[in-house]
This record gives C-alpha cells, sequence and structure tokens, in this order.
C-alpha cells in the first residue's frame, strides 16, 4: 500500500509564486493545499491537519508573524517562513514568535525541499517529543543518560551546559534564537542576559570542537542565535 503523501499548507499570496511553489512541491509527492490570506491560512491549517506549513509574511489581511503567533497558541504545526524581509529582527522575531525555519527570497526550490525534508524528518523523529540520543561525526550525546561522547571519549559538561546542548539538539539544523535559548536554559526572567550565552557556548565549544575557533558542530547565525550541525547526523 502507498504510503499518504504529506499535506503540506502554503500561505503566499502572489499567484505566480504560488502557482511555482505548489507545482514544485506536487512534483516531489506532496499534497499541497494553498491559502492567499492569513485567516485562511488560519482556517485550512485548523481544518485539513496539514503535516507542516510554508508561510509568506507579507499577507494582504494578517502580517505572517501574527499568523505564527496566533497558530502557535494552539497548535505546534512545523513552520517555514518565506519572506523577502531579509533583516536580521524580521528572521529573530519570526523564530522568537515559533516558526522553525526561515528562508529569505529569493531561495532555489532544492533548498526549500532539502529544508522541508529536514523538518518532516525531525518531528518523525521526536515521538512525544523525547529524543534518545543524537550523533553527528565525532559527536554523541545520549540525551536519557545525560552523558556526552567525542571521538569515543567522555566529556562532562555542567548541568547548564548540557541543558543548553538539549536544546540545540531537539532543533538540530534549525538555528535558535538567543531569546529561545536563554529563555529555555535559564528561564524568562533572562532573557536580556545574553552574556550567559556567549560564556556558556564558548565553554561548550572549548570542549567539544577540536578547534573553537573554527566550529564543526556549534554554529553562529549572525545576529539571530546558534546552531547545531547535523550535517552526517546518525
Amino acid at each position: 500500500m502507498k504510503t499518504k503523501s504529506p499535506l503540506l499548507l502554503l500561505i503566499e499570496d502572489d499567484p505566480q509564486f504560488q502557482l511555482l511553489l505548489t507545482t514544485a512541491l506536487e512534483n516531489q509527492d506532496y499534497s499541497v493545499a494553498a491559502t492567499s490570506t492569513g485567516r485562511e491560512g488560519l482556517a485550512a491549517a485548523r481544518n485539513r491537519k496539514p503535516s507542516l506549513l510554508i508561510l509568506d509574511l507579507g499577507l494582504p489581511d494578517i502580517d505572517g508573524q501574527e499568523v505564527i503567533r496566533r497558530l502557535r497558541s494552539w497548535s505546534g504545526l512545523p513552520i517555514i517562513v518565506l519572506s523577502a524581509r531579509n533583516q536580521e529582527s524580521d528572521i529573530t522575531q519570526a523564530l522568537d514568535n515559533g516558526a522553525d525555519d526561515y528562508l529569505t527570497k529569493p531561495f532555489s526550490t532544492a533548498e526549500l525541499l532539502s529544508r522541508i525534508k529536514a523538518l518532516l524528518r525531525r518531528v518523525a523523529q521526536l515521538p512525544g517529543g523525547t529524543l534518545e540520543h543524537f550523533q553527528v561525526g565525532e559527536l554523541k550525546i545520549e540525551l536519557t543518560k545525560r552523558r556526552v561522547f567525542v571521538g569515543g571519549q567522555e566529556i562532562h559538561l555542567t548541568p547548564i551546559e548540557f541543558r543548553l546542548l538539549c536544546v540545540l539538539v531537539n532543533h538540530a539544523g534549525f538555528v535558535v534564537t538567543h531569546r529561545k535559548l536563554l529563555e529555555q536554559v535559564w528561564g524568562a526572567a533572562y532573557i536580556e542576559h545574553s552574556h550567559y550565552l556567549r560564556i556558556y557556548m564558548g565553554q561548550l565549544r572549548h570542549k567539544i570542537e577540536s578547534d573553537p575557533t573554527r566550529p564543526r558542530y556549534l554554529l553562529t547565525e549572525a545576529g539571530v542565535g546558534y546552531r547545531l550541525s547535523e550535517e552526517g547526523a546518525e
């Protein structure tokens, strides 16, 4: 029996771009539900139960940032933002509001497809939100046992270092904003204490990276946050 294709919800008000994306996605065996406004998209998200949302920020009725906020009040649906807005503030705001990934226009269809596959794979690997282990290159993390290895050698991490690494693992391959990391590791009262993040990320890199000045695993997204590479992840 053929596996049912994932349903992707596309909210895009440009008719030509909407048709282009719909055709490209359907050619990859995805099912697509396309809408042109934020309100229509929110209704479709509730009624159609899609696997993933692709969202343009510049909509005619509700700004895309507001669509993300409203959706996140009742759904954990994965969201990829597509936008011509390329300012760090727009990217950070979208990710802080709850988007999972952000692509600036123009972008290649291949890049979008890669991001979709990565996000759907991440969701599929997190039944009940629990991941037991993660490995990329020589870095192996046993989350349930709270153990970290580099090249087979166990590395001692402080509780805060381990919590920080866990947040990045659960978003592997995707940027996590400074605000989100501070909130999830230290708490909401510390979202302005970005120096904490710099200090602990520096400590983590010295323990995990062979060359902390040229990190392979813990990558900086300038002005936005950090990303744990999943290139070659097992």
